[in-house]
């Protein structure tokens, strides 16, 4: 009789656990807990090796949650879609997430459709804006999600800015979807080439290519432009788009070219994809491990009232340690001789004085010296 209870036992807990995985087959469980905050992080259509805002914002929460001793898994969405976004929210909810992490404005009608139906889990919305969520900015953030955009105008003038100065003359821009972060670097991008060549006086000779991808990772027809303009003298490319940038490196590769990266320091990645210590001369980057801790930290300490149900913008906060700021370069992997970090330095703090303006209008191109060159998007 013993025997038949205890087999009874052994297969009631089987089929429980059984049931238990059927009902979070996304979630992907990284550490225990002992902390009352769990969180959980959420991919948008990409996966957390993109080496870019997944992957950053995966490795930043993570690692947080780590560092305090509080239970994380990520979910990845079925699909590129709300409803799949939604889904993997309700399952983070379901398994007890009470703090969930979203990189990107895909999150906008997520976060319309849930938040105000689970008030007790805080939001963390990072590169989602209020044009993200209406076409006119008039969106009241419920009081449980905070949402943080960045100033990309500012690190892709700087990006421009040096790679003029270090002595490229033929500059490719290529972008993702032509979203206004991506516009924004974009535009940023080409200003700081501008203000350079003006300074130097050869602005009749620089040149910009500028286009955008339609999508946020490389492919066979991406590449084959990359391949044109590399062939056509221009010499490095900004990609600016997730894994877009890995059809900039195919083609530089092939024509000894030069490339710069973006939202985090891809110099590494880029140098062990494709051999090629400086193939990668700088990276255009977003803070966003600092925002996931300073938010993070915020919540654990009782301090949620500071993000609350606010929109917000980040960008320089220092004038006198670059490191300091939520838009930067990376000094720590710089391969540029000729525009050294002091001259960098020396820019990052003309710019937080105002000596430096960068226009952040996303509407109309700036009006420049040195010629821009605009091609059809690609898809």
């Amino acid at each position: 009789m013993k025997k038949h209870v205890l087999s009874l036992v052994v297969i009631a807990a089987l089929v429980m656990s059984v049931f238990a995985g059927c009902g979070s087959s996304s979630k992907k469980s990284e550490d225990s807990s002992k902390s009352d905050y769990k969180i959980a992080m959420i991919t948008d259509s990409g996966d957390i090796t993109d080496m870019s805002f997944n992957q950053t914002t995966y490795e930043a929460s993570k690692a947080f949650a780590k560092e305090h001793d509080a239970k994380f898994s990520y979910y990845k969405p079925t699909e590129d879609s709300d409803e799949a976004r939604i889904a993997s929210f309700n399952n983070a909810v379901a398994d007890g997430y009470n703090i969930v992490v979203v990189p990107g404005y895909l999150f906008a009608n997520m976060i319309k459709s849930v938040a105000e139906a689970n008030p007790d889990v805080k939001i963390v919305a990072l590169d989602c804006g209020k044009f993200d969520f209406s076409e006119d900015g008039s969106y009241k953030l419920p009081s449980n999600v905070c949402c943080f955009t960045y100033a990309e105008e500012l690190s892709g003038y700087m990006a421009g800015y040096a790679a003029v100065k270090e002595g490229y003359k033929k500059l490719g821009y290529l972008g993702g979807q032509a979203v206004p972060a991506v516009i924004r670097f974009g535009y940023g991008f080409i200003q700081g080439a501008d203000a350079a060549a003006v300074e130097m006086g050869v602005a009749k000779d620089v040149e910009v290519k500028y286009i955008y991808g339609g999508q946020f990772f490389g492919d066979e027809s991406i590449t084959a432009v990359m391949d044109t303009w590399y062939k056509g003298g221009t010499q490095v490319v900004f990609a600016c788009g997730g894994g877009i940038y890995t059809s900039a490196c195919e083609a530089a590769v092939k024509a000894g070219g030069k490339v710069i990266g973006v939202d985090s320091d891809q110099s590494g990645t880029i140098a062990k994809t494709y051999g090629d210590d400086s193939l990668c001369i700088t990276s255009a980057m977003k803070g966003l491990t600092p925002t996931v801790n300073t938010t993070l930290q915020a919540i654990f300490d009782g301090k949620w009232d500071t993000y609350s149900g606010k929109y917000t913008n980040l960008g320089l906060v220092s004038g006198d340690d670059p490191s300091q700021n939520y838009v930067q370069l990376p000094t720590d992997t710089w391969s540029m001789k000729n525009f050294t970090v002091d001259d960098y330095k020396a820019l990052v703090k003309d710019m937080f004085d105002g000596k430096v303006t960068v226009s952040n209008d996303t509407k109309t191109a700036p009006k420049t010296s040195i010629k821009v060159k605009t091609f059809d998007k690609i898809h």
